[in-house]
């Protein structure tokens, strides 16, 4: 049996929820006010047996520091995501990608050591659970344009704008 915390933030983006393992790592996040947009999200052998709302410490305090412009708040948060090798690999790559830098999904392909695979890179965006922590959103087309985003096209260019105003 796991208990998992969570919480929702206003934030000047919109509401943002967390659910935090009890040993502090991040399960699932984003901009929603709804649990249930995340849980699915959160790959089944980690998904917990109990939620509480509450006070998520240090990774509460990461997501208001973030949001009021502190933009490496979040990048000693610990997330825990599970899938395949690849997935997981390109996951963290991703977390290496600087705020107001964003890469392309051939370049983020690349970074995770597999340059043909950029439908892959964009798979592990699109899966990826712990949004924020693992900033997915740093991630342009090809072309440069948005592309898509689990939390919609205006929070992402809302979040590159946040962070390009204050890299």
């Amino acid at each position: 049996m796991s208990t998992a915390t969570w919480a929702t933030f206003d934030t000047k983006i919109g509401p943002f929820t967390a659910v935090v393992d009890a040993d502090g790592a991040v399960l699932a996040s984003g901009w929603t006010a709804s649990l249930d947009e995340l849980l699915p999200q959160i790959h089944p052998s980690l998904r917990p047996t109990e939620l509480a709302e509450g006070d998520l410490g240090p990774v509460g305090d990461a997501i208001i520091r973030y949001h009021d412009g502190d933009l490496s708040a979040i990048e000693d948060v610990p997330v825990r995501q599970r899938s395949g090798e690849f997935l997981e690999h390109a996951w963290e790559v991703l977390r290496t990608v600087p705020a107001g830098a964003p890469v392309t999904y051939t370049e983020y392909a690349a970074k995770a050591g597999r340059p043909a695979a950029v439908r892959a890179a964009a798979s592990a965006c699109a899966r990826n659970a712990a949004a924020l922590f693992v900033p997915c959103h740093r991630v342009l087309r090809t072309d440069g344009t948005l592309g898509g985003f689990r939390w919609g096209v205006e929070v992402k260019r809302k979040l590159l704008t946040h962070e390009a105003q204050r890299a």
